[in-house]
């Protein structure tokens, strides 16, 4: 689809409690179903174009996930709503807020409900969401770098604390993390390094060792190292804990290699959304399977855990996570990388760039 040229921006007023923007076009970046396939571009909308809710965001940043290149294939089973607007990531300025708990002008992070799956989400330059979805940016993190942490890091974050909740501490071996080139496996290399972790580093792309190194690994491991012999029914002890972004045959195998009593924490599919395994890392080392969301996460959890993040990524580990910045205009091949596994890290969007 060709883009539009650039518009305008409304007149959207930063205004206080109870009052609403003025209409004007913007662009936005959509996925319309056309009856035989998905038409897929930079569009106009305007503010009556958006869902409802009680706060108006200015997009300042947005980030590209797995996520948003599946809601641009046909037959996808993500996307709840058409046209829709991807963009489960966004960070930005409140504009216009009916909610007395936000207020206009306070940079804040959206991400996970419904964003960007079943109603327009980051990849334009206004979102309305509902005020209970809305978290503070917080102190010391620029809007930039939790654009960078988003999601991705998000995911991380609840992959390592679930997984300390279980008992896994520095020192009690080495903790492994799959799909380590891309976004949710880097963050969690990282932010597992900066918490003393003995962290190793598994990828396809074994060509991006001095990446991982760079983020904190201290081994960089095939996605083949992790192969158990068919016939066998539980392999060698490998693992103290592990962070799987991947799902299929690769968490099978990881499950496969736990030490007794170790956990691991999954959040991915791009391997597969199915795995067979036994009940023997189950019954016999007491293995545990700890499923990690983000979408339906509490709002209060959501905001303490993004304070936690703030803290706990070096400005420079976040730099180093992009990979590159689009405007709207270049988001289509983007969401074609992500999807054949092309993209190193963290891919970051200007609405307005």
């Amino acid at each position: 689809m060709t883009s539009p040229p650039p518009a305008p921006p409304p007149a959207a007023r930063t205004t206080g409690p109870g009052t609403t923007a003025s209409d004007g076009p913007f662009p936005a970046f959509l996925v319309t179903g056309t009856g035989d396939g998905l038409r897929v571009g930079v569009d106009q909308l305007t503010l009556d174009d958006l869902p409802a809710g009680d706060v108006v965001v200015r997009v300042d940043w947005s980030a590209v996930n797995y996520k948003d290149g599946m809601v641009t294939r046909p037959g996808n089973r993500v996307a709840r709503t058409s046209p829709l607007v991807p963009g489960v990531d966004l960070v930005g300025t409140v504009v216009v807020s009916e909610a007395a708990a936000v207020a206009v002008g306070a940079e804040v992070v959206v991400h996970g409900y419904d964003l960007g799956v079943a109603r327009h989400g980051g990849f334009a330059w206004y979102a309305r969401v509902p005020s209970a979805w809305v978290v503070p940016l917080p102190r010391g993190l620029s809007a930039r770098r939790a654009a960078v942490l988003g999601t991705a890091g998000f995911t991380a974050a609840l992959s390592v604390l679930r997984l300390e909740h279980h008992g896994l501490h520095p020192g009690d071996g080495p903790l492994l993390v799959t799909g380590a080139s891309g976004g949710v496996g880097g963050m969690a290399v990282a932010l597992c390094a900066a918490r003393g972790y003995e962290v190793v580093a598994s990828t396809g792309r074994t060509s991006e060792r001095d990446y991982l190194i760079g983020l904190g690994a201290t081994e960089v491991i095939g996605r083949d190292d992790l192969v158990v012999a068919p016939e066998r029914m539980l392999g060698p002890e490998r693992w103290a804990g592990a962070i799987d972004c991947v799902g299929g045959a690769t968490l099978a195998a990881v499950l496969r290699t736990l030490r007794y009593g170790a956990a691991v924490a999954a959040s991915g599919l791009t391997g597969g959304s199915s795995f067979e395994t036994t009940v023997y890392p189950f019954i016999v080392r007491n293995a545990a399977l700890l499923g990690i969301d983000t979408v339906e996460t509490p709002i209060a959890e959501r905001r303490r855990v993004w304070v936690e993040m703030a803290a706990a990524f070096p400005p420079d580990v976040l730099d180093s996570l992009v990979e590159g910045e689009v405007g709207l205009d270049g988001l289509v091949p983007v969401l074609e990388s992500i999807l054949a596994g092309r993209v190193r890290g963290r891919m970051l969007v200007r609405p307005g760039g």
